[in-house]
């Protein structure tokens, strides 16, 4: 028979990050629906990035240890889906459909334009984030509007046939 010790509180092993009460009880309660904790460790991830904003290293080592699991195995989730952050994102984020229609729609352009805008690197992969921490600009796959492209999001907000008189006029508006 193996005992394992009980699992430290990890908010006492890293004070500079906390979870709120209300929010471990709704991830205590997430949890009690699977028959394995490992099986919640999207669910868990998806609670701590909605109110964070983003899943730091801290995050990463809470909920390994919540779900009796090691960093690596929730590290790995974090940077394989991409619906993850493991930085912080801008207050407005702009998202670019790089797919065959926008594509050859002038969606490489669009993000060109965006990044010379902000002073950001067009050639840099992945999403990059303004150094006030306004703006963040990335490409993202199919955003379903082959139709009409190029198209993008700034954050929750859907746009078709993106020229860059109009993305310079959604810049100004946000600023």
């Amino acid at each position: 028979m193996t005992l394992t010790a009980p699992i430290p509180n990890p908010l006492q092993r890293w004070p500079g990050f906390a979870v709120p009460p209300a929010l471990e009880a709704e991830i205590d309660e997430v949890i009690s629906h699977y028959p394995q904790k490992r099986s919640a460790s999207l669910m868990v991830l998806h609670a701590l990035q909605e109110h964070f904003g983003w899943i730091s290293q801290e995050a990463v080592e809470w909920t390994a240890r919540k779900l009796e699991l090691q960093p690596i195995n929730i590290y790995e989730l974090v940077t394989f889906y991409p619906m993850f952050r493991a930085a912080p994102m801008g207050k407005y984020q702009i998202k670019i459909c790089r797919t065959l229609s926008c594509a050859l729609g002038g969606s490489h352009a669009l993000h060109r334009h965006f990044c010379e805008r902000l002073g950001l690197d067009p050639k840099k992969h992945g999403p990059q984030t303004t150094p006030d921490g306004r703006f963040t600009v990335e490409f993202v796959e199919c955003l379903a509007g082959c139709g009409t492209a190029p198209v993008m999001m700034l954050n929750d907000d859907f746009y078709e046939a993106v020229t860059p008189a109009k993305a310079d006029e959604l810049l100004a508006n946000c600023r």
